[in-house]
Order: C-alpha cells, then structure tokens, then sequence
C-alpha cells in the first residue's frame, strides 16, 4: 500500500462518506478514490459491512404474537400528516447518526490505541538501539583503551623485541615477542603461521630452571598482537607442533622456532 493510499484512509474522509456528512468536494475526492483503488473499494466494503454487523447486533425483533395487533392498528391509523412525516424521518435520520457516531468513535478509539501501540513499540526500538549503540561505544572504548595500552608498552625503553623465525618445519613462521622485565610484562605478534593438519597445533613455552612452562597455543586465527603469560627469569622461548588442544609437557623434537632471552 502506497503512502498516498495509506494518507487517505488515515484522514477519516471515508467514515464521513459513509455516513454522509462529507462535502461535495470531499465526495467527488472519495468516490474517484474507491473507484481508483481497489485497497479503499475493500476498506469502504469492510466499514459497511461492519455497520451492518453492529446494526444487526444492537436491533432487537419484536414478538411475534403483536405482529397482528400491528397490522390491525396500521388498518385503523389515520394518515400520517406531512409534519408528522417529517418528525418520524427526522426521528430516524437522528437514531441512524447515534449509531454511526457510536460506530466512529469505536473506530476512532481503535486508530488511536494502534497508533500508540505502534508508537511504544517504535520508542521501545529506539531505547534498544541508543542501549546497543552505548554497548558499541563503550566496546569500542575498551579496544582503544587496550590498543593505546599496548602501543606504550611496545614504545617503552624497557620493552625488548625478540623476532622468532621457523626452522624448515615451519619456513614460514614469524612471530615477534615484546617482553618488559620492568612492568612484567609479555606480547606477542604473530605475523605469519604456516597452517597445520586439524589434529594438531603450535604451542609456546618459556624455559625457566631447565623446564618448558606452557604459555598458551597460538592460532592459526590469533595472527594478531596478544598477551601471554609473564614470566619471570626465563632464559628463552620455544614454540612446538603439539597435539590438537596442546601438551602438558613440550615435544622439543617438534620444535619449529626458539631463541634467547637477555
């Protein structure tokens, strides 16, 4: 439904068309309107059809045993004379527009309740958007804290930078580790990682007092600046293919990069 048709069943000029109050203008504009549209031809449908559903509803039969008491009286009346005529029309036009107006302000009640219906719905949309875009905001917030945080410590004096290169296990492999003794601190990029069969993974150790401590696997989808555990006094660092899921203990004859710490 287009907007123009949507405008004109919104403006209530076919609820004054049914109950003929409209002016000739506004007649001549409905009727070429129901003519034209067969969306305003159902809905004009529907409102009669609904005047005659609430006419019905509300009219009460008469017994049927005065039926002929009616009939006998109707014989004996007199005429009715012009004014009186024209009370009993007058009398009815005046019961007919009762009903309609009882008609239209059910409708007009109904519009308005759907219009403020929609109009909660459509603030309560509203308040869930300004809610995510506050999540976004404050989500984003967080990464720039976290960025501009790892951007210090990769310019600080006391960061050293280790670069890791793969042996012919892994040609490809390169890593760079940013460890500050003084904030107790460990990074690392992983700039390239060669992919790996599914059951297994690279793992990253620290060698402290002769031992390999696990410090975490690196993904193939971590190829990106990360934390890793500090570790104080370690002398370097290896990385190995371990098991899908990693190790408990480091298979040193898989070992595809290590070096020296100061």
């Amino acid at each position: 439904m287009n907007e123009k048709i949507t405008t004109f069943l919104n403006s209530g000029l076919l609820e004054k068309y049914l109950v003929g109050i409209t002016s000739s203008a506004e007649t001549e504009q409905v009727e070429s309107y129901i003519v034209k549209y067969p969306e305003v031809q159902n809905a004009y449908n529907t409102m009669q059809y609904n005047l005659e559903v609430v006419s019905k509803a509300h009219a009460e039969e008469a017994p049927r045993h005065i039926l002929g008491n009616i009939l006998n009286e109707l014989d004996d009346a007199p005429v009715l004379s012009l004014k009186q005529k024209k009370s009993y029309k007058t009398w009815h036009f005046v019961s007919f527009a009762a009903s309609v107006a009882a008609i239209l302000f059910a409708v007009t009640s109904f519009v308005f309740y759907s219009q403020n219906k929609k109009l909660s719905e459509e603030n309560q949309v509203v308040v869930d958007e300004i809610f995510d875009l506050r999540s976004d905001i404050a989500n984003t917030n967080s990464k720039l804290d976290n960025v501009m945080q790892q951007f210090k410590q990769l310019n600080d004096p006391e960061t050293y930078k280790y670069i890791m290169q793969g042996n012919s296990r892994a040609k490809n492999l390169k890593t760079v580790a940013y460890i500050n003794p003084k904030e107790k601190t460990s990074m690392i990029d992983v700039v390239s990682l060669p992919q790996l069969p599914k059951e297994q993974c690279y793992q990253i150790w620290a060698e402290l007092q002769g031992k390999m401590v696990s410090l975490g696997i690196l993904s193939e989808t971590d190829r990106q600046l990360q934390y890793i555990p500090y570790t104080e006094d370690a002398r370097g660092l290896n990385i190995t293919i371990e098991p899908k899921g990693g190790n408990t203990t480091a298979s040193l004859d898989n070992s595809v990069a290590e070096i020296e710490l100061k």
